[in-house]
């Protein structure tokens, strides 16, 4: 039986985090996650649910859908437009978790160029990726301990979240990235002056941070801040 793969939405953006930051893209966004349900309702369950930023239930945003491999790889090529080599993000929720081998195949069809944003608690093989970004969320526990950028969301509470575990982990050599980045937390109530406020002060103590501790490099949500998607 043919896989259908849940997406929340597809769309052309600039990458707008991390290493690939202003690289023309297609984002597919797929829908669940192994962490939180996403539902506001449960906010109060895992830890990153308190501040996760991503709608990612359903289908029913931007060409969302169900998909078999080659339909979606269609679509991909369709939005990208460009004679260019296809940059393409596969993002979430947690996109491992449908991720596979015939997404694989087709994409290498239309010859794109893939990267992934993963918590990286899962074993799914993304050795044929091009670019790997793993984003720890909380105290659970990363089962991917190497690839292109480990993104740290700067602000969660819990111990296993901080910075210096993730800098000493490098250190002895348990983990291996590229590049490490550093990108302040963002608030949940866009649109209003305590957002703003918390907005600010997030992003410079992160600065602050970078700054007396070079191991790491900032990474800002530049796509939020020239109203892309």
């Amino acid at each position: 039986m043919t896989r259908r793969y849940a997406v929340k939405e597809v769309f052309p953006t600039l990458q707008g985090e991390g290493t690939h930051a202003g690289r023309p893209a297609v984002f597919v966004r797929f829908a669940g996650c192994n962490l939180w349900s996403g539902r506001t309702d449960d906010r109060s369950g895992p830890a990153c649910a308190q501040w996760c930023d991503t709608a990612f239930v359903g289908t029913d945003g931007e060409n969302g859908g169900r998909y078999d491999a080659d339909e979606l790889t269609t679509l991909i090529d369709q939005l990208w437009r460009s004679g260019e080599r296809p940059f393409v993000v596969l993002t979430g929720g947690e996109p491992t978790l449908q991720v596979d081998d015939a997404l694989r195949n087709s994409l290498w069809e239309i010859d794109a160029v893939v990267a992934i944003e993963t918590n990286g608690t899962t074993d799914t093989d993304l050795s044929w990726l091009d670019h790997v970004c793993v984003s720890p969320k909380g105290d659970t526990k990363v089962l991917r301990d190497h690839g292109q950028e480990l993104k740290l969301i700067h602000g969660q509470p819990e111990a296993g979240a901080q910075p210096e575990v993730w800098e000493a982990r490098a250190a002895a050599e348990e983990i291996a990235f590229d590049r490490y980045y550093l990108q302040p937390m963002e608030p949940l109530q866009p649109g209003t002056i305590t957002h703003g406020t918390q907005w600010r002060e997030r992003t410079q103590a992160t600065i602050e941070y970078v700054r007396a501790h070079p191991f790491w490099r900032l990474s800002l949500q530049v796509h939020k801040l020239v109203n892309l998607p």
